[in-house]
């Protein structure tokens, strides 16, 4: 009579094991690259959102303010959760990352009838920073608000 025996071997289990702990060692990496690099993509969207935002203000309203927030929602949401940093008396906002303060700089300059938005870099190193920044188009700016070459 022949006994059949339903279990796994002592090797079977252990390369069971091995395997799961390569995909593991893989994995997790991988995964937590995605999500910082998702974080970046978030921040970076709203930054050129507030952009956008405070360049429709300017346009329904024919004239800026010297707080930001006040003319995008994004910038706002940027500011209530420590992300944003508002200068009324530069007429601008410092975005930050986890070790930099400013990793990205939105002003308004008024020259005269001509108000206009730019954007600029700060020098940071920090992975995240540099993420966002490379998602920014720096060549759409300065993008003028209003004066004569802006039609209402």
């Amino acid at each position: 009579m022949m006994v059949s025996k339903n279990a796994f071997t002592m090797t079977e289990l252990i390369f069971v094991i091995v395997v799961f702990g390569i995909l593991a060692a893989v994995g997790i990496p991988k995964l937590a690259a995605t999500r910082s690099d998702a974080e970046a993509s978030k921040k970076a969207h709203m930054i050129m959102t507030g952009a956008l935002e405070i360049a429709s203000y300017a346009t329904a309203k024919g004239t800026t303010t010297d707080d930001l927030s006040i003319m995008s929602a994004s910038v706002k949401a940027l500011q209530r959760v420590g992300e944003a940093i508002i200068n009324e008396a530069e007429k601008s906002v410092d975005f930050k990352t986890h070790s930099t303060d400013d990793c990205v700089t939105m002003q308004i300059a008024i020259q005269g009838n001509i108000d206009t938005l730019s954007l600029s870099f700060g020098t940071s190193l920090d992975s995240t920073c540099l993420s966002i920044q490379s998602l920014i188009n720096i060549n759409e700016y300065p993008m003028q608000l209003r004066g004569q070459l802006v039609t209402y």
